[in-house]
Formats: C-alpha cells, sequence, structure tokens
C-alpha cells in the first residue's frame, strides 16, 4: 500500500545514512510480519540491529563535510560577535529610553551562544575520543548522549533567559513515559510546529524522562559539526538510506530498541503551514485516499501524517508502547519573520503527553493508519484549545 514518506535529501555519513528532509516522498512497505513471525534481535545499546555497510569513499566525504562546516563555525563565531556589539550599540538609544525589549540584541546574543556551545561539543566529543580512542560502541553513545543532554540544556536555559521561555509539561515527564511499564521502549511521535521544536523535544527526553533518544533526522542538521559528530555515535536513521528503502532503514532502528531507548520521528514531515496542509490533503486525493484525504481536511492546526515510517516502527518493535506529543507556543515561532514579532515569548510553551502501551495498538497496517489518524485528530483537538490568534492554522 502506498504511503507518504518524509522525504529526505543530503550526502551519506561514514555508516552509510544519510539526511532526512521535509520535501514530501513516496513509498511503499510491504505488510507487518504476522506476530508469530521471528524479529531481528535486540542490538546493544549505541547501535541499530543493521547497519548498512560504508560505500568506498564514505569515510571521506564525511571528514570533508566535518572540516567545512567546522570552518565555517570557526569563522562565523567573531562575525556573530561584531554584530552583537554593533547592534546593541545602534539599538541602545532607542530600547533604553523605551525600555524596549532589545530583540535584536537578544536573537544575535542567542545565535552567538548557540556557536559557542556548538564549539564546546566538538571540543568535549574530541576529547572524549582523545582519552579512550579505542572506547567501545557502547561506552561511545553513552558518553555522547550525556554531552548532548548538557549542551541541549545549556541552549535551553539560554533561551529561557533570553527569550523568556517557561515550559509546562502535562503530565510531568516521568508520569507520561515511565508508568506501568518502566523497561519497555518507547516510540515518541511529535507534532512538528515552530522553530527549534525538535531540540526542546530532545531536551526534555533526555533530562527530564531520563530516555536515550534514537532519532529520525533531517539532512539540514548535518550542516551542525557538533550534531553530524554526536548523532553519529549514537543510533540515529538519516533518509534517504543509501542502498536500503526508507523504512528498511526506519525499521533496522526500531528493532534495534531496548529499554528506556525512545524512538522520536515527526511522522508529519515538517512544520504546519497552511500551504503544507493543503499539499497533503491534495496528495491524499491524487492517491484515491478520499475518506483519509476528507479526514485530513478536516485538520486545522496539525499536518495528517505520513504514515509509511510510523507503520514500520510498529512492525519491527511490536512491543514497544507509543508515546504522542503535541506542544503549543512554538507554533507561533512559525519563521524567522515571526520569530522577530513574537520573541520574547509571551506566555507558556505547553507540552502535552499521552501513552499508548503495545497491547492497545491495533494489528495490521490499515487498522494501524486509521488509528494513527485518529490520534493526530486528538492532537489536533489538543492543540486547538491551546491556540492563540497567531497560530497557523488551515
Amino acid at each position: 500500500m502506498s504511503r507518504l514518506l518524509p522525504g529526505a535529501s543530503g550526502d551519506p555519513d561514514a555508516s552509510g545514512h544519510s539526511d532526512a528532509a521535509d520535501a514530501p516522498a513516496y513509498g511503499s512497505r510491504p505488510a507487518a510480519a504476522p506476530a508469530h513471525e521471528s524479529r531481528p534481535a535486540a542490538a546493544p545499546v549505541g547501535r541499530p540491529a543493521t547497519r548498512p555497510a560504508a560505500r568506498p569513499g564514505t569515510a571521506l566525504l564525511t571528514a570533508a563535510r566535518r572540516t567545512v562546516t567546522t570552518a565555517l563555525l570557526l569563522a562565523l563565531i567573531p562575525v556573530v560577535a561584531a554584530v552583537l556589539i554593533a547592534v546593541t550599540v545602534l539599538g541602545a538609544p532607542v530600547s533604553l529610553p523605551s525600555r524596549g525589549p532589545w530583540r535584536p540584541s537578544r536573537m544575535v546574543c542567542f545565535a552567538l551562544v548557540y556557536l559557542l556551545v556548538d564549539l564546546s561539543g566538538l571540543l568535549a566529543a574530541t576529547a572524549l575520543f582523545l582519552r579512550a580512542p579505542r572506547a567501545t560502541r557502547e561506552r561511545r553513545a553513552a558518553e555522547a548522549f550525556a554531552l548532548l543532554a548538557r549542551l541541549l540544556a545549556a541552549l535551553r536555559r539560554s533561551a529561557e533567559r533570553l527569550f523568556r521561555l517557561r515550559v509546562e509539561t502535562t503530565p510531568a515527564p516521568p508520569a507520561a513515559v515511565r508508568t506501568t511499564a518502566p523497561d519497555t521502549p518507547l516510540v515518541v511521535l511529535v507534532r512538528h510546529a515552530g522553530l527549534g521544536d525538535s531540540f526542546l523535544l530532545l531536551q526534555l527526553l533526555l533530562t527530564e524522562a531520563g530516555l536515550l533518544p534514537h532519532t529520525v533526522l533531517k539532512g539540514a542538521l548535518r550542516a551542525d559539526p557538533c550534531l553530524d559528530v554526536l548523532l553519529g555515535r549514537v543510533p540515529h536513521c538519516f533518509l534517504p538510506p543509501a542502498g536500503h528503502t526508507a523504512e528498511d532503514a526506519i525499521g533496522a532502528l526500531a528493532a534495534g530498541l531496548r529499554p528506556r531507548d525512545a524512538l522520536v520521528i515527526f511522522p508529519e514531515g515538517g512544520n504546519f503551514t497552511p500551504r503544507r496542509h493543503r499539499r497533503a490533503v491534495d496528495a491524499l486525493r491524487r492517491l484515491g485516499q478520499y475518506r483519509r484525504a476528507a479526514r485530513a481536511a478536516r485538520l486545522r492546526y496539525v499536518l495528517p501524517p505520513r504514515d509509511a515510517g510510523s507503520l514500520a516502527i510498529l512492525a519491527a518493535a511490536p512491543t514497544a508502547d507509543v508515546v504522542f506529543v503535541g506542544h503549543a507556543g512554538l507554533d507561533v515561532i512559525a519563521s524567522p519573520r515571526a520569530a522577530w514579532s513574537f520573541l520574547p515569548f509571551g506566555g507558556p510553551v505547553r507540552v502535552h503527553w499521552w501513552r499508548v502501551p503495545a497491547a492497545e495498538i491495533p494489528a495490521g497496517d490499515a487498522a494501524r493508519s486509521e488509528w494513527l489518524l485518529g490520534q493526530w485528530e486528538r492532537m489536533d483537538r489538543w492543540t486547538a484549545a491551546q491556540a492563540v490568534p497567531a497560530t497557523p492554522h488551515a
């Protein structure tokens, strides 16, 4: 059955993976295996169940990419620091008498903090490698997760001070993700809306929920040299993979889930915009899925989920519980122009979780597809209840 997949673009890394992007693509997946069939054995923490063999020259391309992005990072830091000084001096005559929000200074300061955190992460990752060059994959993954948690926490603290970011989570993350079955792996399906939502979600999972996120990521993140290095040391999936279908790569990542692991995916494939919503509904109609298109058209604040990746995950990890994550507040920051208008934040960013045990997930792709759309309808209703006039909607 044909499904919409999150599209992907980018060059492969040393492990043969490559990068995910927002553009829609079409894919098909085989029917889910019957429950009695054997599944791939869980892989050790820090590696997927299966990894494609690296193609010749891939390691060289990866080294070249990281050299270029690191050089750009080093060049950008003094430039952004100079811009910060300039906008602060030039804006002072206006902002001081009016007690204005110092918006240009705040935004440029956060950009500088991001670059400095990125550089510190690169240096720390290098130090970890030099300290134990022959460390096992499991140790490297544990160190990378710990370092990533510290870096994301530093960025969140900066956003709290500069942009008055305040996060309200219901229920509290431990109650949402670690009740009833604390040793059960999780599949986390997240609404995608607003700048920085993926970073905030990963920070919550790592530091507040105590989970290890295995993430399906966009290729644009490869331009960040620190993320490029750290994500190469933990389980991840960049799409499209070299020599494999997207569903095979995502399924292999899911098959390696272990207790405290959480596979994170954004089924919408991109941030919500009214234009993307119209395109998604039109695509479903072109596929002849008129009933699904009619339901998708009634969604006002979320995009209909592209379920091929989610179905592949559920087939490969049948014992995993599913956690759905909605959020509101970041969605008004849909572009740099919107960031100029709505930062600092005037209210809290609300995050809402709910968990569905594996035993309550229907069997079969068709039933799971309908169930997933139903969960997204629930997310749309929750988002509508939190919406403000500036929230983008269909």
